[in-house]
C-alpha cells in the first residue's frame, strides 16, 4: 500500500481472475476504482514507471549542477588553473 495523501492510498494486489489466471490489481482508495491488468501488462507499465522516474532524475541532476556551475569560478579563473596546472 502506497499512501499518495492523507485518506488516499494505491493499493496493488496479486488476485486470480474467474478463470483462474493471475491478475494484478492497482486500486485507489479514494476515487473506488480499479485497474485490473495482465502480468505483462503489469511489468510494462513498471517499466514505464521506472524510466519515468529515472527521467525526472537526471532532469533534476542537471538542474542542480547548471545551478552549481553559474556559482562556480568564472570561465577566464578556471582557465588560468587549466594553464597553470599544465604549464610546461
Amino acid at each position: 500500500m502506497i499512501e499518495l495523501e492523507p485518506g488516499n492510498t494505491l493499493e496493488i494486489r496479486l488476485k486470480e481472475d474467474a478463470q483462474g489466471r493471475d491478475c494484478v490489481e492497482v486500486a485507489l482508495q479514494a476515487h473506488r476504482c480499479s485497474l485490473n491488468l495482465t502480468p505483462h501488462q503489469a511489468r510494462v507499465l513498471a517499466t514505464e514507471l521506472i524510466m519515468a522516474v529515472n527521467r525526472a532524475e537526471v532532469r533534476s541532476n542537471l538542474k542542480h549542477n547548471q545551478e552549481a556551475a553559474r556559482g562556480a569560478q568564472p570561465i577566464e579563473q578556471r582557465r588560468g588553473l587549466f594553464n597553470q596546472a599544465f604549464a610546461k
